[in-house]
């Protein structure tokens, strides 16, 4: 299938971008998932996360459809949350260069520990 994700790999050219109509109107874009999940590098089991992406778009606006592909090829990667959090923003900063970017995990509890992992330059909306 065409579009799909690849397992055991992180499909970053599943990403695609769209024409942004209102360039110049700083509009604060939000998108939050609680069903991302990604794999313990060390034991394999499955990492549950909150994941939270805000970005004040430049000129193009990222296509939700294949944010969520890319998103579901971390499903079978084995990767610590500091890592997960760089290499999203990595990617959407390359396909949109936003004039802002914030992404947050905040990864479900595992052994009494729950772990945020944040980065970018939003500031927090609540």
């Amino acid at each position: 299938m065409k579009n799909m994700p690849e397992f055991n790999k992180v499909s970053k050219k599943l990403l695609q971008a769209m024409p942004y109509q209102y360039v110049g109107n700083n509009i604060n874009v939000c998108i939050e998932t609680d069903e991302f999940t990604c794999l313990c590098p060390w034991t394999g089991l499955p990492d549950f996360a909150h994941l939270k992406i805000q970005y004040i778009p430049n000129k193009v606006v990222v296509e939700l459809k294949s944010l969520k592909m890319y998103l579901q090829s971390y499903r079978m990667v084995g990767m610590v949350h500091e890592s997960v959090v760089n290499s999203i923003i990595k990617d959407i900063k390359e396909l949109l260069k936003p004039k802002q970017i914030y992404v947050e995990l905040v990864f479900k509890i595992r052994g009494g520990i729950t772990t945020t992992v944040s980065a970018g330059s939003i500031k927090e909306n609540k």
